[in-house]
């Protein structure tokens, strides 16, 4: 029988390598956990299965907060209690622009936010080509321990996620998918690189690379994130290698290097300099291969400015993936400033107007270099707002919708429930409009790791409550958004 593994007690073995806890592992421990992550290392290629798929996975967080119920708003039966409920902040009805749904959504119709016109059209169909349908919404998502009712909630009988309403507790849990309060250090997504890196990769390089700095959700307890910048990675190369001697960034460079580059008696110094090379090595080998590849095909369809550069090269990261070994890859990046208290409808409308530019060129660029069917990209925020405006913004809230997009996808579709938005109505739990989620961000991350290659007895160590929302050994997908092969 296979051993549940905790992700709690995996991720403390390597805490030595930045928590404050660190003096009190031993010497010893800490050489044991450095030369286990080394011969795991080492062992990844020989356990590599035979295949040649190719998939990723591209998160897209909107760190703050998105007001998500101005980005998709009922347009027909269920407009007019959206504008009772957002008053002066409701969108009038004749700017929407217009969603063709591919199915129903439970009688009703949509819009969306005016500023978004190439989501409209990633939605609607590529060139109005509904075959080319490639983004949908998942309605009223958010973190939940278990189903939960208005009633239940009212009556505190089933436990709710630790510190609702909170930034930072609530960018954790989603970056976790554990919100009973436990103290977590490590996220879904490096849990399930865990599991998947030597199954499918073979390179130096991590799977879990991130556009963003270190982030919670690629943090895993035996594969490391992966930092690189628009310009690639964070190589200790560059001009100053190759110029004046008396540089000091050359110097610092060339001593770093000599460094590592020596023998030392000490295992545990020898295992670091060890470590420390083979990143190195890593970095220059992602360096290199990031710079021979030439996107000046696709590169016009980015956004200027950072997150344009940003999507562009996890673009190009996933058209190197095969020279790196990598079968399986993990993207972060973060967009932040959604936090929308004091003016909604000017900021948010930039924002999205920002947001949905991206988007569109992104998937196109994915698109004419063949590689959108095997790429899934999905937004994430802090939590939904409250529907009732707080004068000329929104406040802390809870469930809210997102997007997921790619080849994969069924496009055209809301999928889940999507909830009244009635002021204290059946999906209110008071404080001006805050929505109970219908829907579970586990069943949200079940469906892109089924797709991923997380197997169903995988499937709870990588989300530990799965199995309140729904069994991963089932033949029906926890919420049907993506194609099944």
């Amino acid at each position: 029988m296979k051993q549940q593994r905790d992700p709690s007690e995996e991720f403390s073995r390597r805490q030595f390598f930045g928590q404050a806890g660190c003096a009190a592992l031993s010497s010893v421990s800490i050489l044991s956990t450095l030369m286990n992550l080394k011969m795991a290392g080492n062992a990844a290629a020989a356990s590599l299965p035979p295949g040649d798929d190719t998939r990723s996975m591209v998160c897209l967080f909107l760190s703050g907060g998105n007001d998500s119920f101005n980005m998709l708003v009922p347009s027909g039966a269920g407009y007019a209690e959206y504008q009772a409920s957002r008053s002066n902040l409701a969108l009038p009805k004749a700017q929407l622009l217009p969603l063709n749904l591919a199915e129903s959504a439970g009688g009703l119709n949509f819009g969306l936010h005016p500023s978004m016109p190439e989501v409209q059209e990633l939605f609607n169909g590529i060139g109005r080509d509904p075959n080319k349908r490639r983004l949908s919404f998942v309605a009223n998502l958010g973190t939940l321990i278990q189903p939960l009712t208005l009633a239940q909630y009212d009556s505190g009988d089933v436990p709710v996620p630790k510190a609702l309403f909170s930034h930072s507790d609530q960018t954790d849990q989603w970056q976790t998918s554990l919100p009973q309060g436990v103290r977590q250090f490590t996220g879904w997504a490096g849990r399930a690189a865990d599991v998947l890196h030597s199954r499918y990769n073979t390179g130096k390089v991590s799977m879990s690379i991130s556009l963003s700095g270190n982030n919670l959700l690629q943090t895993g307890s035996a594969v490391t994130q992966f930092v690189i910048t628009p310009s690639g990675s964070l190589t200790f190369t560059g001009p100053s290698d190759a110029s004046d001697p008396t540089n000091p960034l050359w110097l610092k460079n060339r001593s770093l290097n000599s460094l590592m580059e020596q023998r030392y008696t000490n295992l545990l110094a020898d295992s670091f300099a060890g470590i420390t090379r083979d990143s190195i090595q890593a970095q220059r080998q992602f360096q290199s291969y990031f710079d021979s590849f030439d996107d000046s095909a696709v590169r016009g369809f980015f956004p200027v400015g950072y997150l344009g550069d940003s999507m562009r090269a996890v673009v190009k990261s996933i058209a190197i993936r095969k020279q790196l070994g990598l079968r399986r890859q993990t993207f972060f990046v973060s967009f932040g400033g959604w936090d929308h208290h004091f003016e909604l409808l000017d900021a948010q409308g930039g924002m999205l107007s920002q947001l949905s530019k991206l988007i569109g060129g992104y998937q196109k660029a994915l698109e004419a270099l063949g590689l959108a069917n095997d790429v899934i990209t999905f937004t994430a925020s802090d939590f939904g707002r409250t529907l009732r405006s707080n004068g000329r913004g929104t406040d802390h809230a809870w469930g809210g919708h997102q997007m997921v997009f790619g080849g994969s996808v069924k496009g055209g579709r809301v999928h889940g429930t999507f909830p009244s938005l009635a002021l204290n109505g059946p999906d209110d739990v008071g404080y001006g409009g805050r929505i109970l989620p219908s829907t579970s961000v586990d069943q949200y991350f079940c469906e892109m790791l089924q797709w991923f290659g997380v197997s169903p007895s995988d499937m709870e160590y990588v989300l530990p409550n799965i199995r309140n929302f729904y069994n991963p050994a089932s033949a029906t997908p926890p919420l049907g958004f993506l194609k099944r092969a």
